[in-house]
């Protein structure tokens, strides 16, 4: 004879699913907040550290002497980062091999370039990835991707934690911006959409190459040039007169040529592979990971 389950022991079962279905969502919101105060901890050390000639009373001779002491303190900050950012999401198979492969042709991008005349073609790859897979994946991406070229390429400094940093801010700018989706599921909508986006990222391309050619300056200024000119960091000058030193120094040594030429690739790299890399990388969602804005395809 078969039992049948009576309609109370129904509802208790529903119940107890219920209870932990919320307990899942409590945990996983409580990981949430804990990945963004990491996040933001680790960001704020870092940006000091980026920031210390407008706060610090220094010469450049004794700035000189201090950049490896400055690049070491932003180390804590990094492995806070990177601790922050493995949580569930990332403890996949799936997303640890994602990012290894897409650190790994990063790196081989960064190293085929080399920087040179300013071009960063690595910029393209990090804020596509960032868009398509989040803030926190790209972080670490960017991350990772400065620390095996600078390992391969043998360009290991004191402006190897800096670069990382700044790529990965880059990156995870990328997966902050606003969803831009499809107004009807019709293929001229989401072509519209994907326009949009390609848009959007693009000015965001402009934008972070010029952002990334300033903040790296700044660390190095007070011991790229001399004293007594127009550009020099004066220690004793208040912190107006410094900032004001600081944008005719990266105008005349970066902003119209580096940062320019860099803005100009990462704006034509985007255009033309920005909506086919958005659509294969969304193909691959990471687990928890939300549908994609836009989509590849609709019925028309």
């Amino acid at each position: 004879m078969t039992a049948v389950e009576s309609p109370a022991g129904r509802s208790d079962a529903r119940g107890d699913r219920d209870r932990d279905r919320d307990r899942g969502d409590r945990t996983a919101r409580r990981r949430e907040r804990t990945t963004t105060i990491a996040l933001l901890a680790g960001s704020t050390l870092a940006l000091a550290a980026f920031g210390w000639p407008l706060v610090a009373t220094a010469v450049p001779a004794d700035a000189q002497r201090a950049a490896p002491f400055v690049a070491f303190a932003v180390l804590p900050a990094v492995i806070a980062v990177v601790l922050g950012v493995l949580d569930r999401q990332m403890h996949s198979a799936k997303a640890v091999a994602l990012l290894g492969v897409l650190a790994a042709i990063g790196a081989g991008i960064r190293i085929a370039g080399a920087g040179v005349g300013g071009i960063e073609a690595v910029f393209v790859l990090l804020i596509l990835a960032g868009r398509a897979f989040g803030a926190r994946f790209g972080f670490l991406l960017g991350m990772l991707t400065i620390a095996v070229s600078s390992v391969l390429w043998g360009g290991i400094g004191p402006w190897t934690p800096f670069q990382m940093f700044a790529c990965a801010w880059v990156a995870a700018g990328a997966g902050l911006l606003p969803a831009i989706r499809p107004r009807a599921a019709t293929v001229a909508a989401v072509r519209r959409a994907t326009a949009l986006e390609i848009a959007m990222l693009a000015a965001y391309g402009v934008a972070a190459a010029y952002a990334f050619g300033l903040v790296m300056n700044l660390w190095f200024w007070p011991f790229a040039v001399g004293m007594g000119t127009d550009i020099s960091y004066d220690g004793s000058a208040p912190i107006s007169e410094n900032l004001a030193s600081f944008a005719l120094y990266s105008l005349v040594t970066s902003t119209l040529t580096w940062d320019t030429v860099r803005a100009v690739t990462t704006v034509v790299g985007i255009a033309v592979i920005g909506p086919a890399v958005l659509a294969s990388l969304r193909r691959a969602k990471l687990p928890s990971q939300g549908a994609p804005a836009v989509r590849g395809s609709a019925r028309s």
